[in-house]
Parts: C-alpha cells; sequence; structure tokens
C-alpha cells in the first residue's frame, strides 16, 4: 500500500505537487535573503574591525618637527668660498631661522631667513649680504624701490626703505647699510622697531666685516 501524503493542516489536505514546489521555492528564497543579510552584517563587522585597527594601530605623536637649520655651519662654508667673514645672527630666544643660503647670479649674496620661534608671532626678515656692491643692489630685491629716508642704529647710518603695499613678496619694510665692500640689507612683514632691533644686534658683525675689507 502506498503512503498517503500528509494532511496540511493550514489546507486541511494534502499538498499538490505544485503547491509542495512553490513553498520549497519561497523557502529557498527566504533562506538566500537571510543569508544576503548575514554576509552583509558580517562584512560591515569586518569593516568596522578594520577601521578600529587602523585608528589604535597606527602610532601616534607629535607632528615632526622642522629640521633646524645649522646656520653657523653654513657661514662657515660661506666664508671659505668668499674668503671673507659673514652675518651670522644671534638668534636668542625670539627668532629661529628657516633658511641659509648663498646665492648667485650678477651678484653674489648670502641670504639668512629669520622668523620669531613663538608662532603666535607672525612675520619675517631676510638679512641679505650682497658681496662686492653698493646701495644700487638693494632695488633689485625690492621691487625697484628706492630708499625713502635715513636713520642711524648702533652709530651705523642705514637706508630706510617703506614698501608697503609696493612688493608681491610680502616685504613691508627695510634697512641697508654698507659694510665695507658689502651691503647689508634687512627686509621683510616684520615692524620698523623690529627690524631696528634686529640691525642693531648686526652691528658688531657689519663693524668687523668693514675693518676686515
Amino acid at each position: 500500500m502506498s503512503k498517503q501524503p500528509p494532511v496540511v493542516a493550514e489546507l486541511g489536505r494534502p499538498e499538490t505537487p505544485e503547491e509542495t514546489a512553490a513553498r520549497k521555492a519561497e523557502f529557498s528564497r527566504n533562506y538566500r535573503a537571510s543569508q544576503t543579510f548575514r554576509n552583509l552584517i558580517a562584512a560591515l563587522i569586518i569593516t568596522l574591525a578594520v577601521v578600529a585597527v587602523i585608528i589604535f594601530a597606527v602610532p601616534r605623536g607629535e607632528p615632526a618637527s622642522t629640521p633646524e637649520v645649522d646656520v653657523a655651519r653654513i657661514a662657515a662654508d660661506v666664508e671659505s668660498t668668499m674668503d671673507g667673514p659673514v652675518i651670522v645672527p644671534e638668534l636668542g630666544d625670539f627668532w629661529r631661522v628657516n633658511a641659509a643660503e648663498l646665492q648667485g647670479g650678477a651678484t653674489t649674496v648670502w641670504n639668512v631667513t629669520l622668523a620669531p620661534a613663538d608662532e603666535s608671532e607672525r612675520g619675517f626678515i631676510r638679512i641679505g649680504q650682497a658681496f662686492d656692491t653698493e646701495a644700487s643692489w638693494a632695488p633689485q630685491v625690492l621691487n625697484g624701490s628706492a630708499p625713502t629716508g635715513a636713520t642711524r642704529i648702533g652709530g651705523l647710518d642705514w637706508d630706510v626703505y617703506e614698501l608697503a603695499g609696493r612688493t608681491d613678496n610680502n616685504v613691508i619694510y627695510a634697512l641697508g647699510t654698507q659694510a665695507g665692500d658689502d651691503y647689508v640689507l634687512l627686509y621683510g612683514s616684520r615692524s620698523a622697531d623690529s627690524t631696528a632691533e634686529l640691525a642693531e644686534t648686526l652691528v658688531p658683525q657689519i663693524q668687523t666685516i668693514s675693518e676686515a675689507e
């Protein structure tokens, strides 16, 4: 005797072959949908785990500081090259050196760029020692500007250049003086008082350069 198909409670009778096939197909669809959802959740968990590893495993610390410019060493090389003394600013607590280099061209220039060590202070001053030249060199780096006056600092006579709004490199003020055969120019975006204070600290070196030539 053949076994009769079970009665399905919801139907009150045995399933037809078509109903059985439809029920199995629906079950398969639901199973696949649940698997897709589980896979999505699993992928999300894995992604979050990778992000957590990146966040917590990467070493933390302060950003790398800008390498300090050894202006004394560079200046010694320049003095050897030029066979004469060059200006080396005394930094103290206020200034730091951003750059120091010997630049060639029609006029050879020893350039030292200073900025306040305290980043809350703004501006810069560049010290340019132009070798074997006079005040006529200054307009070449000051957009053609001629002196607007003169002053006396540390017993030396200085040319004054007031350039607010006249240059494209943020230079607003400059002081220049002759140092033997060289011309020394301090120019940048600091105030007249700040530039004068720096100029005064350089006077002994300027006098030494004057005496050596």
